[in-house]
């Protein structure tokens, strides 16, 4: 059974950093994609960032290009999200996924199949 089980968010000022992490296990993750998508109060679940387990191949959202960076511990079974010059549109809850997807990074939340219960980002102005 596959888990994606974040942490790393809480509250932090603006211009402030934090670092999310994602602990996946359950199964091996060659040729699956691992997302982050973040969902604000009354808002749509939006895509932030995605990388290839395989290859470390990146995607980003434009809103969180140059201030964010995804990673990857094939090792450890983790990826990671770097975010810094966090502004208050951040804020949001921020839920780590994964899809089979071996060929391409996709954006949208409905092609990833496996997620995690979120860890809340608040960022203060």
């Amino acid at each position: 059974q596959v888990q994606l089980v974040e942490s790393g968010g809480g509250l932090v000022q603006a211009g402030g950093s934090l670092r999310l992490s994602c602990a996946a296990s359950g199964r091996t993750f060659n040729n699956y994609v691992m997302g982050w998508f973040r969902q604000a109060p009354g808002k749509e679940r939006e895509f932030v960032a995605a990388i290839t387990w395989s290859s470390g191949r990146t995607g980003y959202a434009d809103s969180v290009k140059g201030r964010f960076t995804i990673s990857r511990d094939n090792a450890k079974n983790t990826a990671h999200l770097q975010m810094n010059s966090l502004k208050p549109e951040d804020t949001a809850d921020y839920y780590c996924a994964a899809g089979y997807w071996p060929r391409r990074i996709p954006a949208a939340w409905e092609e990833y199949n496996y997620w995690g219960q979120g860890t809340q980002v608040t960022v203060s102005s």
